[in-house]
């Protein structure tokens, strides 16, 4: 399914269910995710797949930077702009409509830039990190969050939760959440069986990104990523 029509009729919930499937660890994983981004009161970091501007206004909060944020979905940002005059953020975001595929912007025109939930969308994870790492300057922070693959004997009781247990309640949640558990195990494992993590951080560092690092969390049901453009 096309993640423009996937997410549209999420918005106004996003946030809150978000944190109710992840049993909790979605808002945490984002503040971790953030608290990687090297930035400051006078820099600006894009936000890519910004979707509500949870992590454009958790990067306010926590670096007090002037974010960017881009997704393709408007009904997104429509809550994402709402979000944003409810937190007095105006001053520091700005909402725009794009694609992470062709971004446009400058090379080099960011201080830094973070991106959530976003590879597993696009037809070549690599190519689209080289854009990413494109319009970021020499030294700035790139940080992404993704969902991850526990091991071991975690992975079970995650495999009855994303197969059997999102679907369920997301049908109970009604709004097209439904769809999104039931689309979210295949898209998860099918990921990581293309992309597995060691040939995901190869193609992090032949986008130009040094210095790479990824942390699982939550037992490994999200993965934090960070480095630094070359």
């Amino acid at each position: 399914m096309d993640a423009r029509e996937l997410f549209a009729p999420l918005g106004p919930g996003y946030d809150r269910w978000g944190s109710v499937l992840s049993l909790g660890q979605d808002p945490r994983w984002r503040r971790f995710l953030v608290s990687r981004v090297d930035a400051g009161p006078t820099d600006t970091v894009l936000d890519v797949a910004t979707g509500t501007a949870a992590v454009a206004l958790e990067l306010v909060r926590q670096k007090d930077c002037f974010v960017v944020g881009i997704d393709q979905s408007p009904e997104m940002l429509e809550e994402g702009r709402r979000r944003v005059i409810l937190a007095a953020a105006t001053k520091k975001v700005r909402l725009q409509e794009g694609d992470a595929r062709a971004l446009p912007f400058d090379d080099g025109q960011f201080d830094g830039l973070t991106f959530t939930y976003l590879l597993r969308y696009v037809e070549d994870p690599a190519a689209t990190l080289r854009e990413l790492a494109r319009v970021v300057r020499p030294g700035g922070t790139i940080s992404s969050l993704e969902f991850g693959v526990p091991r071991g004997v975690w992975r079970p009781l995650w495999e009855a939760w994303t197969r059997v247990g999102l679907p369920t309640a997301g049908r109970l949640i009604g709004d097209g959440w439904h769809e999104v558990g039931t689309f979210l195990h295949p898209s998860i494992t099918g990921y990581y069986e293309r992309w597995p993590l060691p040939r995901l951080l190869e193609a992090w560092r032949d986008a130009g990104i040094d210095d790479v690092h990824a942390r699982r969390l939550s037992l490994g049901g999200g993965i934090v990523t960070w480095g630094r453009r070359r």
